[in-house]
């Protein structure tokens, strides 16, 4: 398993974004009645591709998504599983644990991910879409949970306050000098998910190993 505990670009990222959040939260003056996440909704942003998403049932403590994505009559279908987290010990960031873990995206038969991929490779910024993919069965990615009940903000960000039901999650796919980082943010309570470019320098890796399980 990757060691989150000495990574110094890691903990730099982890304190940015909480901060970032926590100013984002303070400039906005939130009415005294919170509303309710019920009511939230997604709101479409660059750099980002939602995508719908239903719980599955959990197998060995794993958090699991049924995960679809239609467009233009094209249907891609696939899983996310994210295995049980371990929490950073020492990086109780104002009340916040960050957690790493496992976890996997699964394929899925019938699916048809050429739309999903063109609009991965925009937001993305990858340069192309790779011709050829050698198709497997799962693509394993190692996570960590940055932030739990986070609102979405109006320019793509997520905030403290008030609540909702974002869950903001950094995933690292792929191995050594062809390793890719992307953000996977899930809402359950509205049933939205959502790819979020991480680095422009990650588009090409990220997207060539979505590509062979989407």
């Amino acid at each position: 398993m990757r060691r989150f505990d000495s990574d110094p670009r890691l903990q730099s990222f982890i304190v940015l974004f909480l901060l970032a959040t926590s100013l984002s939260s303070g400039c906005n003056h939130p009415s005294k009645k919170t509303p309710s996440r019920a009511s939230e909704v997604y709101i479409s942003v660059p750099g980002a591709v939602p995508f719908d998403i239903a719980p599955l049932k959990s197998e060995n403590g794993s958090l699991r998504f049924q995960s679809t994505y239609s467009a233009q009559g094209k249907i891609a279908k696939f899983v996310i599983e994210f295995g049980p987290g371990r929490k950073l010990e020492g990086k109780d960031l104002g009340g916040f644990v960050p957690k790493t873990g496992e976890g996997r995206f699964v394929t899925q038969p019938e699916s048809d991910p050429s739309v999903l991929l063109v609009e991965l490779q925009k937001a993305l910024e990858a340069r192309a879409i790779p011709r050829k993919t050698l198709r497997v069965a799962a693509l394993p990615f190692t996570f960590v949970d940055i932030g739990d009940n986070l609102s979405q903000a109006p320019n793509g960000g997520f905030n403290v306050k008030p609540a909702g039901g974002w869950i903001a999650i950094k995933i690292f796919i792929g191995e050594g000098e062809q390793e890719g980082q992307v953000f996977v943010n899930l809402n359950p309570t509205i049933g939205k998910g959502q790819f979020s470019i991480k680095d422009a320098d990650y588009g090409d890796i990220v997207l060539k190993e979505l590509a062979a399980v989407l």
